[in-house]
């Protein structure tokens, strides 16, 4: 089925309301209408258990005008019995009583002769004290209740066995078990009656603090973010509150993200972009040589790149922490290997500065992005190469430390003083502004919080106390979880 628009129409879902009305009232029916049919039959059972003693005291009543003359075979029965006789025995007009009594050959005797003769035997535990048993019939097109009583008939002048049968139509039996399931009807009505309504109320209370969330959250204001607030909502709705409080701070953190990188690159592209023009301006005007002119255009474009590049990994470092809080532990990397390729990598500029390089590493595996194990190195590789002078040391070390991955990048530069250490880690926080972006560090900095590590800047000190070089220290928390395939090539 399609609606107007050729979409398929959807179904709407149950409220709580009707689901609850249907999960509970469906079942109570079903027990009722069970109940109600187990009930009518065993009141059946037990009117025909209290009115067979009736039936019985009937036949009993009609043994007594039966009279024998001769013996066994040869015995004469004679019963009068006018149906009048057994009028005290109708419990009311509904129901009517009828009888027959015969010899054990079937031969009639006295009362209706359509009645069928019985053909049945008696039972090894009569339920009482007599050869009697009863049976369900049908006469003249009416059911019937019979009773059978084989009784002895003895006098002075004869001996002989008579059957004796009473049957009573089951009006009354079956109006007595209509009525008695009509009330118990009536009263359990009433009671799915208390339960829809308890139900209905209970409901109503429940999603009350849902109702009023719906409406604070309709009238809050544009971008609002804040966690939701619901201490009187049912506690099986309490996990869904938590689960939308955890993805509207990680929507709170992804726009704030956003927002600050927008403000950043507005700010940080705006002024290499206007000195750009500038420079543009002033080659036109011809106020500097071509050569010259073009020189610093292009420092000016590299810087601009620079940051834009520097700008984009930070992005990406928050896009790869919001990726992994909402899938933690889907990504490992050997940190030994990245460090090994991006050394490999950079291996130009160190032979630029005839640097004396030094390599050690040890098998590592942290749980992260390859991309931002190798974008932590690169940049600490890049700061340790600006800073060390022609033909100085670097050295690399790779190792487990304490239960962590430790990486170490030692420079023979001339380290930093405690006051720029502090904000040596804040965006666009730059040593020296002519030679760098000031987001290197920063870009550290959020990568190691991502990954749940710490990273450091000591300055190194030779036997004298004389400032010899810095370490980039940066520990991470090693693999708990099976770790992927290592290479352990070296170079």
């Amino acid at each position: 089925m399609t609606g107007g628009t050729g979409q398929p129409l959807r179904r709407s879902p149950w409220s709580l309301r009707r689901l609850l009305l249907t999960g509970i009232l469906l079942p109570v029916l079903l027990l009722i209408a069970l109940n109600a049919w187990s009930l009518y039959q065993q009141t059946l059972s037990s009117l025909h258990t209290a009115y067979d003693r009736t039936l019985l005291a009937s036949a009993k009543s009609i043994s007594e005008q039966i009279g024998v003359t001769g013996y066994d075979d040869q015995a004469q029965l004679r019963a009068i019995v006018p149906y009048s006789a057994l009028e005290i025995f109708e419990a009311d007009n509904q129901s009517r009583m009828f009888y027959r009594v015969s010899t054990l050959d079937g031969k009639l005797i006295s009362g209706f002769e359509e009645l069928p003769m019985w053909h049945g035997k008696i039972p090894q535990r009569p339920p009482y004290a007599a050869l009697v048993d009863f049976y369900d019939a049908e006469f003249r097109d009416h059911p019937v209740r019979v009773a059978v009583l084989l009784q002895p008939v003895a006098s002075a002048t004869g001996r002989g066995m008579a059957v004796i049968q009473v049957a009573e139509t089951l009006e009354l039996r079956e109006t007595l078990a209509l009525q008695i399931l009509r009330d118990t009807l009536i009263r359990q009505a009433l009671l799915v009656l208390v339960v829809a309504l308890i139900v209905i109320i209970v409901v109503q209370r429940a999603t009350r603090p849902i109702r009023q969330l719906s409406q604070d959250l309709q009238e809050r204001a544009q971008g609002d973010l804040s966690p939701l607030n619901a201490p009187e909502a049912p506690r099986e709705v309490q996990p869904l509150l938590d689960a939308t409080n955890q993805t509207m701070e990680r929507l709170r953190r992804l726009l704030d993200n956003q927002q600050r990188f927008v403000r950043d690159a507005s700010h940080q592209l705006r002024t290499p972009l206007a000195v750009l023009k500038a420079q543009v301006q002033s080659a036109k005007r011809g106020d500097l040589p071509p050569a010259q002119a073009f020189d610093e255009i292009d420092d000016t474009v590299d810087r601009a790149t620079r940051v834009a590049n520097q700008m984009l990994a930070l992005a990406k470092v928050e896009q790869l922490r919001q990726e992994d809080s909402a899938q933690p532990g889907l990504s490992a990397a050997w940190l030994d290997e990245v460090v090994r390729d991006a050394a490999l990598e950079l291996s130009p500029l160190i032979a630029n500065h005839d640097m004396d390089f030094a390599i050690e590493t040890q098998a590592c595996c942290v749980p992260a992005h390859e991309w931002m194990l190798r974008e932590l190195t690169r940049n600490l590789l890049h700061n340790a190469i600006r800073h060390t002078p022609q033909g100085g040391h670097l050295q690399v070390d790779v190792r487990q430390h304490q239960g962590r991955a430790l990486l170490c990048i030692e420079d023979s530069g001339s380290g930093i003083d405690d006051e720029l250490a502090q904000r040596l880690f804040l965006p666009f926080s730059a040593g020296n502004a002519r030679s760098g972006s000031g987001l290197g560090l920063a870009i550290c900095q959020e990568i190691v919080q991502a990954l749940g590590g710490q990273i450091e800047l000591r300055n190194l000190q030779d036997a004298q106390g004389r400032v010899r070089g810095l370490q980039a220290r940066v520990q991470l928390p090693l693999c708990s979880a099976e770790a992927p395939e290592h290479n352990p090539q070296s170079s």
